[in-house]
C-alpha cells in the first residue's frame, strides 16, 4: 500500500442531491382548544376500514413473532379482489405507494438513463429517479386545464428512456388521462420504455372515459399500475402499497424485496381492507357528493379552482400560497401549498366530511375578506 494519502470521494454524486419534496405537515396541537381540520394530506376523513382494524386486533397477540417472510398472502388477496385473469404473479407490494415507486426506479434506472415526468405532479417520481443517477425530463402539463402534452412527451422518448411516469387522477391537479389518450401513448412507446401509471386515487373517479392500467396489464403491455391503501381505505399510517403488471415485470421487481418486507399489521390490515366493500363505497360516496358540494360553494367565491377526479381540489388563492396556508391554519384548517409540485401559486385542499368542508369554506371566507 502506498504511503501517499489520496482523497477519494466515496459518495455517489446522485445521492447527494437535495430533495425538493416536503411531505405534508402533522396536525398541530391547538393552544386555545380550537378544533383543527386537517385537509392537507388527502387522508380519509372517515377513518380506517373497520375490517382492517379488526384484522390488526386479531394479530396483536402475535407481534413477538416475525411476519410472513413473503407477501404471497397479500398478493393472493389482491388477485381475488381483481378477479380472473389476474393472479398473484401479476402483483408486487411494498411499504406504501412511494416505496413501490422507489422499487420501480431501482429496477429500471441507472446513471445515463432517463425518466419522463409531467409536472405539476407527485415529486417523488423525480426524486427517486435522480437518486438512481438518471436524468429526469419534465414535460409540463398544458394550461389551462392541466392536460397531458402527448406530442411533447412522445418526442422526449429516446434510446435512453426507460420510465414514463404518469398519474391519473393527477396529484395535485385532479386531472385525468382519457382512455383514448392512454392507449395512443402505449401504442406509440418503444418496447424499452415502461409506462408507470400512478392510480392511487382511481376509486374517486366518475368519468366514463377513465381507465386504470388493468386492461393493458392483462394484455402484457409495458405498463405498471401503482396503488396504495392510504387513501380510500384509510390506512395511511400503516404504509402499505401495491402494483400490478405483467408477471415478468412483477417477478423481476420482486427480486428487490427483502425478507419480511411488509410488517404483520400492515399485511393483515390490507387483506382485511380488500374485503371491506361497504367502507370503500361509503368513502367513495362521501368524496363524490362532497366534491359536488364544494364546486357549488366555490363557484360563489372569488377564487380560481379546478374540478377534480381525486379526493382533493386545487385552488389558486389571491395571496401567496404560504400566506394562505398560514391564515387558513389560524382559522383551524390545514391546507397544502403545492408549488414544489410545479403548481405555481396553488394550494391543494382535501375533500372531507360536510363538517370539515363547511369549516374550510368559513375559513376561506374570512381569509378572502
Amino acid at each position: 500500500m502506498s504511503d501517499t494519502k489520496t482523497n477519494i470521494n466515496i459518495f455517489k454524486s446522485h445521492l447527494t442531491i437535495k430533495s425538493d419534496y416536503v411531505g405534508g405537515k402533522a396536525k398541530p396541537h391547538s393552544a386555545n382548544g380550537q378544533k383543527i381540520h386537517k385537509l392537507s394530506s388527502n387522508e380519509n376523513l372517515l377513518g380506517s376500514s373497520p375490517k382492517a382494524l379488526q384484522a390488526i386486533q386479531d394479530c396483536l397477540h402475535k407481534l413477538n413473532e416475525y411476519p410472513d417472510q413473503t407477501d404471497i398472502r397479500l398478493r393472493e388477496a389482491l388477485a381475488d379482489f381483481y378477479g380472473t385473469p389476474m393472479t398473484a404473479d401479476h402483483f408486487f407490494t411494498g411499504n406504501s405507494g412511494s416505496e413501490i415507486l422507489e422499487l420501480i426506479a431501482r429496477a429500471f434506472l441507472d446513471p445515463g438513463l432517463e425518466a419522463i415526468i409531467a409536472s405539476p405532479t407527485f415529486m417523488p417520481y423525480r426524486l427517486f429517479s435522480e437518486k438512481m443517477g438518471a436524468k429526469v425530463i419534465d414535460i409540463p402539463l398544458l394550461a389551462p386545464n392541466f392536460d397531458l402534452n402527448v406530442a411533447e412527451v412522445l418526442a422526449a422518448v429516446n434510446e435512453r428512456t426507460r420510465l414514463l411516469f404518469l398519474t391519473s387522477p393527477n396529484n395535485p391537479t385532479g386531472s385525468y388521462i382519457p382512455t383514448e389518450t392512454l392507449e395512443y401513448i402505449l401504442e406509440a412507446l418503444p418496447s424499452h420504455v415502461v409506462l408507470v401509471l400512478d392510480e392511487v386515487y382511481f376509486q374517486f373517479t366518475d368519468q366514463g372515459d377513465y381507465t386504470t392500467a388493468l386492461p393493458y396489464a392483462i394484455k402484457n403491455k409495458n405498463i405498471i399500475g401503482v396503488n396504495s391503501f392510504s387513501k380510500a381505505y384509510g390506512l395511511a399510517g400503516l404504509r402499505v402499497g401495491y402494483a400490478y403488471t405483467h408477471p415478468d415485470f412483477a417477478r423481476y421487481i420482486r427480486q428487490l424485496h427483502r425478507p419480511f418486507l411488509v410488517n404483520a399489521l400492515s399485511l393483515n390490515a390490507a387483506i382485511g381492507a380488500l374485503a371491506d366493500s361497504a367502507f370503500l363505497q361509503e368513502t367513495v360516496n362521501l368524496v363524490q357528493s362532497e366534491r359536488e358540494f364544494l364546486y357549488e360553494e366555490l363557484d360563489q367565491r372569488p377564487i380560481q379552482y379546478w374540478k377534480s377526479q381525486g379526493n382533493f381540489v386545487l385552488v389558486k388563492p389571491p395571496i401567496p400560497p404560504k400566506d394562505f396556508e398560514a391564515r387558513m391554519l389560524e382559522q383551524g384548517v390545514m391546507v397544502r401549498p403545492v408549488e414544489n409540485f410545479g403548481a405555481k401559486g396553488c394550494v391543494r385542499i382535501t375533500i372531507g366530511t360536510r363538517e370539515a368542508n363547511k369549516a374550510m369554506l368559513s375559513a376561506l371566507d374570512r381569509v378572502l375578506n
